[in-house]
């Protein structure tokens, strides 16, 4: 069964973050140029404090207009958002990430945030699982297995 360490293993390695003063018009850059939908707020001691995604974003523009550009990171951000583990399976994740209604899930281990796995990544996984078992079944069932 494929873990969450797995997929972190398969993704580079710079976590994407921001500290909680950050102003939302720095934050949509780093979105932008990263090309990501989400970046985790994190203290100056590195603890997880939240998670911003552009939907945080995208929602404080349609209530507040461009206001919004000038508020900080730990305004829109996520409080303590739902997290797994590297031994969390993907089958696991994806239940978080579907009850939840969220795209990003931070993965934490000992207390220490150490990724962001996307819907995406989830996604991948179970397709190349699926993929996988479908071919040894047709192997199996065509006797070349």
């Amino acid at each position: 069964m494929t873990t969450m360490a797995a997929i972190l293993k398969r993704k580079p390695t710079a976590l994407i973050s921001v500290p909680p003063e950050a102003r939302i018009r720095e934050v949509v850059v780093v979105l932008a140029e990263k090309r990501i939908g989400a970046v985790v707020v994190q203290s100056p001691n590195s603890d997880l404090l939240g998670i911003l995604s552009e939907r945080d974003v995208v929602r404080s523009l349609a209530a507040n207009g461009t206001a919004t550009l000038e508020m900080e990171a730990s305004q829109l951000m996520t409080r303590a958002p739902t997290t797994a583990t590297p031994s969390t399976t993907v089958f696991e994740a994806e239940n978080l990430m579907t009850d939840g209604r969220f795209r990003h899930l931070p993965i934490v281990d000992g207390g220490k945030l150490v990724g962001v796995v996307s819907i995406g990544d989830v996604v991948k996984s179970l397709i190349e699982t699926q993929t996988h078992e479908v071919r040894s079944l047709r192997e199996y069932v065509n006797g070349s297995a």
